[in-house]
């Protein structure tokens, strides 16, 4: 079992920056691949960006390519997500994700293992 836990979240303004943080016990997800999704009142969660396990490759959705950045620090079994220049549309509760999705890293169903969330409020 793994166990995820996001911290960072908060409120910021339009154009301003966070820093979220997963941090993963029961065991090492060394071999997992980890990943973010959000999700907005009344819309479906949403992929974000992944990290894989094997390769170290990161995938990033098109509507945050180029302002979030992904990484993971497998010693410490913690990732983050480096938001810059946010969007009153990246207001979510952002979770993070462990498991073996393949090439279908953006689907939830793919993911064996789930944070709580954290809300991420952005103001214009």
């Amino acid at each position: 079992q793994v166990q995820l836990v996001e911290f960072g979240g908060g409120l910021v303004q339009a154009g301003g920056s966070l820093r979220l943080s997963c941090a993963a016990s029961g065991r090492t997800v060394l071999n997992y691949a980890m990943g973010w999704f959000r999700q907005a009142p009344g819309k479906e969660r949403e992929f974000v960006a992944v990290f894989t396990a094997s390769g170290g490759n990161t995938y990033y959705a098109d509507y945050v390519k180029g302002r979030f950045t992904i990484s993971r620090d497998n010693a410490k079994n913690t990732m983050n997500l480096q938001m810059n220049s946010l969007k009153v549309e990246d207001t979510a509760v952002y979770y993070c994700a462990a498991g073996w999705p393949g090439a279908d890293y953006y689907r939830t169903g793919r993911y064996m293992y789930w944070g709580q969330g954290t809300q991420v409020t952005v103001s214009s």
